[in-house]
């Protein structure tokens, strides 16, 4: 790919998807600043990985939720690399539970971080990839905001919600030549899957056309190729990337 000397912000960036995509970000040239929130030696060992394949990289301990949080990330990373072409908002959690039992608390935490956190980084980056008049945003949504989820009514709002606004603002940053889109994972065998009951698993497989689970690299592959200007006449779109799970 063509990412050789550019600079990228992957927020959750610490482990499944965020990490596959800083890692393979930094093998086609990238630095790579990757945000996270609780895993410090995860943090360190990722960016000590990424500089050992000669890149520059950098962690942020921020709460993507918090607008002031992201500024002063936004701030470092800049300063650090002298700038900055890609975003990828990977950010998320989940915190499930059918409606009539799921707490204000629990919609407020999702929604803040998945669909808020969001917005945060597009905002940022946005005006920084507007001066420049060029940029690449990846949202890494899922395909539970296209179909609805039973028991994740938070989860699949924010997810939803991540997909319509990469539409607008694939339409307000066109004419500033910075390409958004969004990618829609089915399930992917991060340390959240394996947690999970086999049954779950087995259900998400049966689903599939392929009859398997994606690993991290299949979705960063698809990352890589909308952070790159193969996909220079892609923006606003929604992805599937999902082995068929949606079918």
């Amino acid at each position: 790919m063509d990412l050789e000397g550019k600079a990228a912000i992957v927020t959750g960036g610490t482990r499944g998807i965020g990490r596959a995509v800083a890692l393979m970000l930094a093998k086609e040239g990238c630095d790579v600043a990757i945000n996270y929130r609780k895993s410090d030696e995860e943090a360190k060992s990722l960016v000590k990985e990424i500089k050992a394949i000669g890149r520059n990289a950098m962690a942020v301990k921020a709460d993507v939720s918090s607008y002031s949080d992201a500024e002063k990330m936004f701030e470092k990373v800049v300063k650090e690399f002298g700038h900055l072409e890609i975003l990828v908002n990977n950010a998320g959690i989940n915190w499930d539970g059918v409606i009539w039992k799921m707490s204000e608390k629990q919609f407020d935490s999702v929604i803040a971080t998945n669909l808020k956190g969001c917005f945060n980084y597009n905002k940022l980056a946005a005006i920084h990839f507007k001066d420049n008049r060029y940029g690449k945003i990846v949202n890494i949504s899922s395909i539970n905001g296209l179909r609805g989820k039973f028991g994740q009514i938070n989860y699949t709002a924010s997810k939803g919600g991540e997909i319509a606004m990469t539409k607008s603002l694939a339409r307000e940053l066109g004419k500033f030549n910075i390409n958004v889109n969004c990618l829609c994972p089915g399930m992917v065998m991060t340390e959240m899957a394996k947690s999970i009951p086999a049954e779950f698993l087995d259900k998400a497989i049966d689903e599939t056309v392929l009859g398997r689970i994606a690993e991290p690299e299949d979705i960063a592959s698809v990352v890589i190729f909308l952070c790159s200007d193969k996909s220079k006449h892609i923006t606003g779109e929604v992805i599937k990337v999902d082995g068929g799970q949606y079918i």
